[in-house]
């Protein structure tokens, strides 16, 4: 019997029974009770606030709104999935414009070199949002991995309005995560941006220069 048998065996053995979980007052996590206006309001303040960016498109025409967009920052080379809806929708709209797509549903030795040098930004739907602290939430995919928002110069996230939480908590419970937890889910508040021993905060060092957020009303 191996040593972590061994202890498994004597933790079912405990003689006075079984563990039992701690009651826990999640309380302090929950009952924010904001609106929808509130929820969006709050979240875009407070990723604005860490030099975010956010953009109310239309949710029937948002694709024009993204080709607007990519022509400001002169975007040539937009890295996006396939298959997600976002993905396609974003390809049927750029099919006839001046920008190269560059598919990510490859092994990442592949073209490492190409998306860490040729790449100018990366197109990625969105889970939801946090309102409580100004985050969004990506649950990486095949066809999303999660190196398409960390790498490329410039990060676009296509949000939903109607899909902020108020809380953490609250989305981790409306979404069951208890029972079918994203392995690999990311949270997102603002663009890379790191400090020194000075506490000097700095923007885009180890990823993203800028965060965009084209909010679907």
């Amino acid at each position: 019997m191996s040593a972590r048998d061994n202890i498994l065996r004597r933790l079912r053995q405990r003689e006075d029974g079984p563990l039992q979980a701690p009651k826990s007052d999640f309380g302090v996590m929950t009952g924010r009770g904001w609106s929808q206006e509130e929820r969006l309001a709050r979240f875009e303040r407070l990723i604005t606030s860490v030099h975010g960016e956010v953009q109310h498109v239309s949710r029937e025409n948002w694709t024009q709104s993204l080709i607007e967009l990519l022509k400001t920052k002169s975007i040539r080379r937009l890295a996006l999935g396939k298959t997600h809806p976002i993905a396609q929708e974003a390809r049927q709209a750029l099919a006839t414009a001046d920008i190269t797509l560059v598919d990510v549903d490859r092994p990442i030795e592949d073209w490492q070199r190409e998306q860490f040098e040729n790449v100018d930004a990366g197109l990625t739907s969105t889970g939801g949002a946090i309102a409580e602290t100004g985050s969004l939430w990506l649950w990486p995919t095949e066809d999303e991995p999660r190196l398409l928002s960390l790498v490329p110069p410039v990060h676009i996230a296509v949000l939903e309005a109607n899909r902020i939480e108020d809380t953490f908590y609250e989305l981790m419970v409306n979404l069951g995560w208890s029972k079918n937890m994203p392995t690999n889910a990311l949270l997102i508040s603002g663009p890379s941006k790191t400090a020194d021993i000075e506490q000097t905060l700095a923007y885009g060092v180890h990823g993203p220069k800028e965060l965009i957020v084209l909010v679907k009303n």
